[in-house]
């Protein structure tokens, strides 16, 4: 069975190795353009390129795949990345976190098939691991689905769950769920070979969508309850980063433990920073936060212990 597999980031190339290592052909791989990335902000290839380039698998980096684009580059490039697709000869496509939109002439050409990290209908669109952790999910998954022209509306053909943890972040999370929608497209993929899938359609009810995360939303407001507060700080770990103003400095804040007990101090004041207590916060409601690994401006992320040695918050409030 042959297969074209379109992918960008580190969830994508743990689903191609993971079909690559159980013998399907791949004859192409679809990616995103280098980006540029780094101090030196030197363009990058995406880690399913690197893995493509490092198991001889030929390579596809066009900016669209919609021939019908305004933009003239653009349209040009999805005809020639259209021609190619047709030209290639397979039997289905393997989409994971690729970044851009299959249109209709891509998927009419032959079965699309998509890993997304969430159990649909919950979570359909861009950010589903961050969002089921912020909206504090007791649980998530993998759903494989078979792609058409909606937002991940397509029927389902295999899905999994796998339970939230306390302290699950983000970068936590992506890296179980990567490994299961790895294992999950290769059964999937067999059976789509042998004639024996299934497809079940999505339920109407219980649709929500995960929209992209923003910078912006990565400012923490210490009026909101302990509980909501720790969610963010997990959902956006490794990005972008929760953090709150001390002084003015901005302080990113990796990882967090919510405390029961209330405060009659304001939101955001340091209740305590020492090595007994670690770091601890009040909030504006439901408990306060104990702080456990924070960043100041051009530092290294550290434990609160050691953060307090350079950066004493004693007496000091978060904005």
């Amino acid at each position: 069975m042959k297969i074209i597999f379109a992918g960008t980031p580190e969830f994508a190339a743990v689903a191609l190795q993971s079909l690559h290592e159980a013998g399907f052909e791949i004859p192409l791989v679809l990616t995103q353009p280098d980006r540029p990335a780094g101090r030196g902000m030197h363009l990058q290839p995406s880690a399913v390129k690197q893995y493509a380039l490092a198991h001889n698998i030929a390579v596809a980096q066009p900016l669209s795949l919609r021939m019908d684009s305004k933009d003239p580059q653009r349209a040009a490039e999805a005809a020639q990345a259209h021609a190619l697709l047709t030209a290639t000869g397979y039997d289905a496509m393997v989409v994971a976190a690729y970044g851009l939109i299959l249109p209709r002439s891509t998927l009419d050409i032959k079965p699309c098939i998509n890993i997304h990290g969430s159990l649909l209908p919950r979570w359909r669109g861009a950010a589903p691991i961050h969002r089921a952790i912020e909206s504090g999910d007791a649980e998530t998954g993998v759903t494989i689905m078979q792609m058409e022209e909606g937002l991940d509306t397509g029927p389902m053909l295999l899905i999994e769950r796998l339970a939230i943890g306390p302290q699950d972040s983000t970068g936590v999370l992506h890296d179980k769920l990567a490994v299961m929608g790895a294992r999950m497209i290769v059964k999937v993929m067999q059976k789509l070979e042998k004639g024996i899938l299934e497809a079940v359609p999505q339920p109407e009810a219980g649709v929500t969508y995960a929209a992209k995360i923003s910078k912006e939303e990565a400012a923490l407001d210490f009026q909101q309850s302990a509980r909501d507060i720790g969610r963010k700080i997990r959902a956006f770990n490794p990005f972008p980063g929760a953090h709150g103003d001390v002084n003015g400095v901005t302080i990113k804040l990796w990882g967090a433990e919510v405390l029961d007990a209330d405060s009659p101090a304001p939101a955001g004041q340091v209740l305590a920073a020492d090595a007994q207590h670690g770091i601890v916060v009040a909030c504006g409601g439901g408990g306060s936060l104990r702080l456990t690994e924070l960043q100041k401006p051009g530092g290294k992320r550290l434990p609160a212990a050691e953060f307090i040695k350079g950066f004493p918050l004693d007496g000091l409030r978060f904005a």
